[in-house]
């Protein structure tokens, strides 16, 4: 770690060569990513993609004259020198990662590259007495922020505002289809499901341990079921419910998060405190639920609230009539 700490280069130290250099390896980096994101937008969203298309064209011209620029003060050899050499310097959030998040933040992420570069160059600028260095950043300072213009100006052409709305609504859309409805599925299904097994154990018993090691194992099981349910269940292509590893992954995790919310309380040792804060548990976690089909799915409050509290109430009605006989 330390070494690792020690090899980087401080932007201090860096020659003018070098900053050159940089600049060009961080455009061709950029670009590179505005063609990925418009690959990935391609299908589902095509005047997104194709702002990014310009874009990434906008980041070749940029790479374009910085290498003239280099050629023309210090030759055609142009050294190796990335962001990940330079302790301190930006970072760009992995691809995948963004892409995973949707359009808007994929929309957000470009913004901050830009504004990335602006800062680098302006700051590269300030820190130089030579009057040809300063000039040269300066000048390249002005170069991303007109960028930033041009990016604007690529949204005006390629993205009106019917063609956001649009795509906003289409986003949105695959977001529900994608993480809310397996989701709040499984949230359902992990809430309800569980509620006999554990106030059972617990009436039964009168162990907290016992009663939480149990809502442990329901839970958990419940998830590893519904995940593999969910993603087994449609491979997205056709329904365009999107990745089916996505939708179990929201599946599982939120059905082993219904049922842990009242298995934890047992951690307490005391049985009836334990059992007093586990039925408020699950009060709010009925009437959460309500709200979210409400908020998301459009339920209508009435029918989310005979599905979900009545089920609810039945199924630990249920749990504690067979413990407790």
């Amino acid at each position: 770690m330390i070494f690792g700490a020690t090899s980087r280069r401080r932007f201090s130290d860096l020659s003018e060569q070098e900053i050159i250099a940089l600049a060009i390896s961080s455009e061709e980096d950029d670009a590179r990513i505005y063609r990925l994101y418009a690959e990935y937008l391609r299908d589902e969203y095509p005047d997104s993609a194709k702002v990014f298309d310009g874009m990434a064209i906008e980041e070749d011209t940029h790479r374009s004259r910085l290498i003239d620029l280099h050629k023309a003060r210090f030759g055609n050899v142009i050294p190796l020198l990335r962001r990940e050499h330079v302790a301190g310097f930006y970072a760009r959030s992995p691809v995948w990662l963004i892409e995973n998040l949707g359009l808007e933040r994929i929309r957000d992420e470009a913004a901050k590259m830009e504004a990335d570069a602006e800062a680098f160059y302006t700051k590269a600028a300030s820190k130089t007495t030579d009057a040809d260095t300063r000039k040269l950043l300066g000048s390249l300072a002005a170069e991303e922020a007109g960028h930033k213009a041009a990016a604007h100006a690529l949204k005006v052409r390629h993205l009106d505002n019917d063609a956001r709305d649009n795509e906003d609504r289409t986003a949105h859309r695959q977001f529900i289809l994608t993480w809310v409805q397996p989701g709040l599925a499984g949230l359902m299904d992990g809430s309800v499901s569980t509620l006999a097994p554990i106030f059972a154990t617990a009436f039964a018993t009168h162990n907290t341990w016992t009663t939480f090691l149990v809502g442990l194992a329901a839970s958990i099981g419940a998830g590893i079921s519904m995940g593999f349910t969910e993603a087994a269940s449609d491979d997205g292509e056709l329904s365009g419910r999107g990745s089916p590893v996505k939708r179990g992954f929201a599946s599982g995790v939120m059905t082993t998060i219904g049922g842990l919310g009242h298995a934890m309380p047992y951690l307490i040792t005391d049985f009836w405190t334990a059992t007093s804060i586990a039925i408020m548990v699950v009060f709010v976690e009925l009437w959460a639920i309500v709200w979210l089909q409400y908020r998301f799915m459009q339920t209508p409050i009435m029918r989310a609230t005979f599905q979900v509290v009545l089920g609810g109430v039945l199924v630990f009605a249920a749990g504690v009539l067979i413990g407790g006989g």
